[in-house]
C-alpha cells in the first residue's frame, strides 16, 4: 500500500490535528511536513525575488528608440504578471525522488535528488531550481510513472493544501515491490473538491491518458472525443500551455487562439491559462471570428442547415469568379511618343493563366496589371529599349492598364456578393445549379429586398458565408495553434472558418458527439476534421469520468442509445458516488426548496431549466430572497447559486445542480433528438450532487430500463 496521507503533524490525514499549524522554519527537523512547508516558504520567497529582479530592470540605456523601449517594457510587464504568486494557489503540488544519476538510466535525475513539481519554474539566488515547471521533461513521470513502469522514480509525493497552506502529504513508493498500487486519496480529494469561481487548472490531477494528449507535438492536429466529466476542456487548455512552453518562440510569432461556444463559457475558463503563467493566448467565439457584418437577424433551422452546408462554399466560389470576364479589346499604353499595344488574345491568355493557378481572387487581381506591364516591357526590349522594374511599375499603374483590369477582373465586396446571392433568385440559380436544388435555393432566399449591406439583417450563418467569401478574395491570417472547444455544435461552414485560422498551424478539437444540440451537429469526427482541413488529425477518446458522480452519469447515459448510438458511455472513476435524487415537485416553491437544500453544502449550485421557464424561476428566487447569478458571472462565497438556461449550460459545471422539468428541456428544442441531447448536457453538469425535479412525466427514454419504476437513487451527501 502507498503511505497514507499525512497531516501537518505526520498523523493520518483523517485523524484530527492536535495543534494549529506552526511556523515551518521553527518546526522540528524530524517533522516531514514541516520541512516541506519550509521549502514552500523558501520557494515563495525565491519567486518574490525573481519578480523583484524583473521589476528593478532599467531599460533606459539598452533601447535604441521608443519603439524598442515600448516593446521591451511590454515584455517586462508580461513577465512580472507571469511571476505573480497567487496566495491561494499551491506553488508546487508534488515531488519526485529519482533513483539514479543522469546517464545511469532513462530518467534525468541524480541519486538522492528531489524535484518539486509545480505550476511554474522557480529558482534561488544561485540559479538552482526550487520548483520545476510541470511541463518540463523531468516532470513527466509525475503523471506517467506507475508500479509497472516507475520511470526510475523511487518515490512520488503528493501534497494536500487548504487554500495556499500545505496541510498534508501522501507517498507512493513506485520501486518498492512490497507496496501494492492504491488509489491516491489526495488525488481523489483534489478532483472532488468543491469549486467556487471560474474553472481552475488540473495540473495536480492530470491522468496518464490525458497527459499523452497534453504533450502531443505541435505539428499534429488532435481531436478529443470526451463525454461529460472526462476533462477534455482542461486537456485542451493544458495542451496550449504545454505547447507554449515547448515551442514558445515559434508560437510567439504565429499566435494561439482558444475558441469557445459563447462568452459565458470563455469567461468561465479565462483564468486557467493565466494561473499557469500564460498570458498571451487569445479567446474568441466563432461569431467573433466572422464579424465582418453586424448580426441582427436569425434563420429558421432549414435555412441555417443549408447555409452551413459545405456545398455553399462552391456556390460562393462560382459567384465570385463569375465577375471575371475574358477581354475582347486590346490595351494600348502610351509612353511619350510611343504606343504599345497588347492584343486581346494575349490578354486572354494572361487571364486564363491566373484562373488556372487557383490563387485568391484578390491576389490574382493584383497580379494582372503586372502581367500586362511585363508584356509591354517585352515589346520595349524587342524595340531596343532597356526598361527596368520602375518602368514596369509605371506601366502597371497606367490608366489604360487599370481600366482593362477593372473590366475583366473587377473589385468584389464579399458582403455585397453574399447579399446578391441571398436576394437575387436568378443570380443564385445560375451559380447554385447542380449544387442546391430549387427547394433549397428558395429556403435560403430572403423574402424581402434589401437596400444595402448595412441595412441587411444578417444572421450568424450569413456572417460565416461572408467570411468564406472574404477568404476567397484575400487569404485569412493563419495562427500557429487553435483550440476549438464544444466543436460538435459547428456546421461544416463554421469548421471551414476555423480551419482558415490554422491553415499553416495545428489544432486541438474538443467535443462530445452526444452533446451536439444544433440541427447541423457533427455526425462524425472524421467528417469534422475534413471540413477543418485537417484530415490527418488523430482522434483520441477519453472515457474515464473524473468530475461526474457514478449515479449521475449512469442515469444520464440512459439517453445515449437515443442520441448517439454506438458511443462509449463514460465510466466514472469517482470513489464517492455523490448525491442523486429524482423528486416530484408540483409547485415552484419545491424547486426553490431543493436549491436551498443544496446551498447548505460547500461549493457552487446551479439551477438549470428550460429557457422558457427561467423568468418564472428567477421571480421565485427573488421572492424567496435568494441571490443568484447569470451564467458566466463569477460565484463568490456569498452568492453561490447560478440560474442557468439549458441552452447555455454546455461546458459549465457546478458542485450541485437542481434540474427543473426534464421534459420541458426536451420540448424546448425543435426536434426530440436535439432535445434529448440538451437534456443529456443538463444532467451532467453536477460534480457532487444532482436533484431532478418534475411535475410533468419524465421523458420515457429516462425511465426505460428502470423496470417501470421511477428512478430515485439516493446516496449520502459528501461532506
Amino acid at each position: 500500500m502507498s503511505t497514507p496521507a499525512r497531516d501537518h503533524l505526520g498523523d493520518p490525514l483523517d485523524a484530527p490535528a492536535s495543534d494549529p499549524l506552526g511556523d515551518p522554519l521553527d518546526a522540528p527537523v524530524s517533522d516531514p511536513l514541516a520541512r516541506e512547508r519550509s521549502h514552500l516558504a523558501g520557494s515563495r520567497a525565491a519567486l518574490r525575488a525573481m519578480r523583484e529582479d524583473v521589476e528593478a530592470l532599467d531599460i533606459k540605456d539598452v533601447t535604441a528608440n521608443w519603439v524598442n523601449a515600448a516593446v521591451l517594457a511590454r515584455q517586462i510587464d508580461d513577465r512580472i504578471k507571469a511571476l505573480a504568486d497567487l496566495s491561494d494557489t499551491p506553488l508546487f503540488f508534488g515531488r519526485l525522488d529519482y533513483l539514479h544519476a543522469p546517464g545511469a538510466s532513462q530518467a534525468e535525475g541524480a541519486e538522492g535528488e528531489q524535484f518539486y513539481i509545480g505550476r511554474r519554474h522557480v529558482h534561488d539566488a544561485d540559479g538552482d531550481p526550487m520548483v520545476i515547471d510541470w511541463r518540463a521533461p523531468v516532470s513527466q513521470p509525475f503523471y506517467r510513472a506507475s508500479k509497472k513502469d516507475p520511470m526510475d522514480v523511487g518515490l512520488r509525493r503528493r501534497f494536500g493544501y487548504t487554500g495556499g497552506d500545505l496541510t498534508a502529504y501522501e507517498d507512493e513508493h513506485l520501486s518498492d515491490p512490497a507496496e501494492t498500487a492504491a488509489t491516491s486519496k489526495l488525488l481523489q480529494q483534489e478532483i472532488e473538491r468543491p469549486r467556487v469561481g471560474p474553472m481552475r487548472d488540473i495540473v495536480a490531477t492530470i491522468q496518464p491518458e490525458q497527459d499523452e494528449i497534453v504533450r502531443s507535438g505541435l505539428s499534429g492536429t488532435v481531436c478529443v472525443q470526451g463525454g461529460p466529466g472526462t476533462g477534455k476542456t482542461a486537456v485542451g487548455l493544458h495542451r496550449v500551455a504545454y505547447l507554449l512552453y515547448a515551442h514558445r518562440d515559434r508560437l510567439a510569432r504565429t499566435g494561439t487562439l482558444v475558441i469557445g461556444p459563447n462568452r459565458s463559457f470563455l469567461h468561465y475558463i479565462e483564468q486557467v491559462l493565466p494561473a499557469l503563467g500564460e498570458l498571451s493566448v487569445q479567446q474568441a467565439t466563432v461569431d467573433d471570428l466572422v464579424s465582418h457584418v453586424e448580426v441582427r437577424g436569425t434563420d429558421d433551422a432549414p435555412a441555417a442547415i443549408i447555409k452551413g452546408d459545405a456545398r455553399t462554399a462552391e456556390v460562393l466560389r462560382r459567384a465570385l469568379y463569375s465577375h471575371v470576364t475574358l477581354p475582347t479589346e486590346p490595351v494600348v499604353v502610351v509612353r511619350g511618343s510611343r504606343r504599345w499595344r497588347v492584343p486581346s488574345y494575349e490578354l486572354e491568355e494572361l487571364v486564363r493563366e491566373l484562373l488556372a493557378r487557383d490563387i485568391r481572387y484578390g491576389a490574382a487581381r493584383e497580379a494582372l496589371p503586372q502581367r500586362i506591364a511585363h508584356a509591354v516591357l517585352v515589346q520595349m526590349e524587342r524595340a531596343g529599349e532597356a526598361p527596368d522594374d520602375r518602368v514596369q511599375d509605371a506601366v502597371a499603374r497606367n490608366s489604360a492598364v487599370k481600366a482593362a483590369v477593372k473590366v475583366c477582373w473587377p473589385v468584389v465586396d464579399p458582403a455585397k456578393l453574399v447579399l446578391r446571392l441571398l436576394t437575387d433568385a436568378d443570380f443564385l440559380a445560375e451559380h447554385a445549379a447542380g449544387i442546391l436544388d430549387e427547394d433549397e435555393q428558395k429556403t435560403i432566399l430572403w423574402a424581402k429586398p434589401v437596400r444595402s449591406v448595412k441595412s441587411a439583417k444578417w444572421s450568424a450563418a450569413d456572417a460565416v458565408l461572408v467570411d468564406e467569401a472574404t477568404d476567397l478574395i484575400q487569404r485569412t491570417h493563419s495562427l500557429g495553434h487553435v483550440v476549438l472547444d464544444e466543436a460538435q455544435d459547428l456546421s461544416p461552414m463554421q469548421y471551414r472558418a476555423v480551419g482558415r485560422r490554422c491553415t499553416t498551424g495545428s489544432a486541438t478539437v474538443l467535443g462530445d458527439l452526444a452533446q451536439g444540440t444544433t440541427p447541423w451537429a457533427t455526425r462524425s469526427w472524421d467528417e469534422a476534421l475534413a471540413h477543418l482541413g485537417k484530415r490527418e488529425g488523430v482522434i483520441e477518446e477519453l472515457t474515464a469520468g473524473f468530475r461526474v458522480p457514478t449515479d449521475v452519469i449512469t442515469y444520464a447515459s440512459r439517453l445515449l442509445p437515443h442520441i448517439a448510438p454506438g458511443l462509449t458511455p463514460v465510466a466514472s472513476v469517482r470513489e464517492n458516488p455523490g448525491f442523486f435524487e429524482v423528486r416530484t415537485a408540483e409547485k415552484t416553491a419545491e424547486v426553490i426548496a431543493a436549491c436551498e437544500e443544496l446551498l447548505g453544502n460547500e461549493g457552487s449550485t446551479g439551477l438549470i431549466a428550460a429557457d422558457a421557464r427561467v423568468p418564472a424561476l428567477a421571480e421565485a428566487l427573488t421572492a424567496a430572497g435568494i441571490a443568484y447569478l447569470a451564467p458566466g458571472e463569477e460565484t463568490t462565497r456569498e452568492t453561490r447559486l447560478t440560474l442557468v438556461p439549458a441552452s447555455l449550460a454546455k461546458g459549465l459545471e457546478y458542485d450541485y445542480v437542481v434540474l427543473d422539468e426534464p421534459q420541458a428541456v426536451v420540448d424546448g428544442e425543435p426536434d426530440e433528438r436535439t432535445g434529448l441531447r440538451r437534456l443529456y448536457v443538463a444532467l451532467t453538469r453536477a460534480v457532487s450532487g444532482l436533484i431532478v425535479t418534475h411535475a410533468a412525466p419524465l421523458p420515457p427514454q429516462l425511465t426505460q430500463g428502470a423496470q417501470g419504476a421511477q428512478v430515485a437513487q439516493v446516496a449520502q451527501v459528501a461532506q
